[in-house]
């Protein structure tokens, strides 16, 4: 582990911080919406609020970690952005900014809310800030009192908080009303609020939330994760998203740990621990993982979050059980990521889809309102925090 460890610092402060810290606006705040495939920025493209708050998370992180004032500077000026993206006469954040800070499209989604709860904690757990902590539980009262009905969370909504179709986050033909993808976040951005307040409200809801999850989202007979549901948490479609998976099993270990409650820690981690189980059989093939499964078409194309995830994820595996077939998944994953995923250009990251046998796919610009460095940075700075921690 040490050796993936050093590797992984060498990956963060080598590639994916030098990149990043190349598109800070200076001019006009936060960072840079948009870069293609040639590494042209677009200066004045739409600024996505999951991206702005996925850069706050991942330079108040890598500060957390790395302790270099660079870091928490860049955070703070992501920050300084995100405050724009928050609207304050209807609550919660915008889906997206101009370039200089005004709504372009003022849909509220419960996913993005959660990203930004999380970055804001996060920043907190930085800075000391406080503003930052009573930002993130606005938008937590918000999330609980809009967003919830008596089942679960609604995802899409107007600007007033009228539902409006889930455009943003159905995929696959699928119209879902809610979906695997947010519950996960919101387990997420939870586990990282509760850790910075020990606010009893939040311990409620997040245990709300795993056990939304066990019941209607984990599929106990497949050992997956269901993805799309109707709004009384039917299944729709035959999907299984490998890289969730992968994902889910140690940000739920996380949040556990965090809760702190022994049997929810030991019952969460069989569950995992089958799941990873199965995700091994399935998905990780040649070195690598491939994408998911849509009824019998499997999708073996190579996607960046997919990789890094699937590194954490293996880890965890490995550390909680001991299993050596995991850890030698991570370390031939990250492997497949130096010599295939990322992008061997100077002055680049990584490719965000690669094709199985490792041929860049251009289909995805390098950076956009989804394209961060918060699956790829987070996945070094786990690595690197497992390793200080054994």
């Amino acid at each position: 582990m040490a050796v993936l460890a050093d590797k992984c610092k060498r990956e963060l402060t080598g590639r994916i911080l030098p990149f990043w810290n190349k598109l800070r606006d200076d001019e006009n705040g936060g960072f840079y919406g948009f870069m293609n495939n040639d590494l042209e920025v677009d200066k004045k493209a739409d600024k996505g609020v999951i991206l702005t708050s996925r850069i706050l998370w991942f330079y108040s992180s890598c500060y957390r970690t790395l302790k270099e004032d660079y870091m928490l500077d860049n955070a703070r000026h992501a920050y300084e952005f995100l405050k724009k993206c928050v609207d304050r006469e209807n609550g919660g954040v915008y889906w997206m900014m101009t370039f200089d800070g005004k709504p372009s499209d003022d849909m509220k989604h419960t996913y993005n809310q959660a990203f930004a709860i999380y970055a804001l904690s996060t920043y907190y757990l930085a800075s000391d800030d406080k503003s930052a902590l009573d930002l993130a539980f606005e938008l937590f009262d918000t999330v609980e009192k809009k967003c919830t009905d008596d089942i679960a969370y609604m995802e899409a909504f107007s600007r007033d908080w009228k539902l409006v179709p889930n455009d943003a986050l159905s995929e696959n033909g699928l119209m879902a009303d809610k979906t695997m993808n947010t519950v996960l976040h919101l387990i997420e951005a939870y586990t990282v609020l509760l850790e910075a307040s020990r606010d009893h409200r939040v311990e409620e809801r997040l245990r709300f939330l795993l056990d939304i999850t066990k019941k209607k989202i984990f599929n106990s007979e497949k050992k997956c994760l269901r993805v799309f549901f109707d709004r009384e948490l039917n299944e729709i479609g035959d999907i299984h998203s490998y890289g969730h998976d992968i994902e889910a099993t140690w940000l739920i270990d996380r949040a556990c740990e965090v809760i702190g409650d022994r049997s929810l820690i030991e019952d969460w981690k069989a569950i995992n621990l089958s799941i990873v189980r199965h995700i091994y059989d399935v998905a990780f093939e040649d070195g690598a993982m491939n994408n998911e499964r849509e009824n019998d078409k499997i999708d073996k194309k190579r996607v960046w979050w997919v990789q890094a995830e699937s590194v954490v994820g293996f880890l965890n595996a490995f550390q909680q059980c001991g299993e050596e077939p995991y850890l030698e998944a991570a370390e031939d994953i990250f492997r497949w990521i130096i010599k295939k995923q990322a992008d061997s250009r100077p002055n680049s990251e990584w490719w965000a889809e690669v094709t199985f046998e490792g041929e860049p796919m251009r289909t995805v610009n390098m950076v956009n309102p989804w394209k961060c460095p918060y699956h790829n940075g987070r996945m070094c700075i786990e690595v690197i925090n497992r390793n200080v921690s054994e």
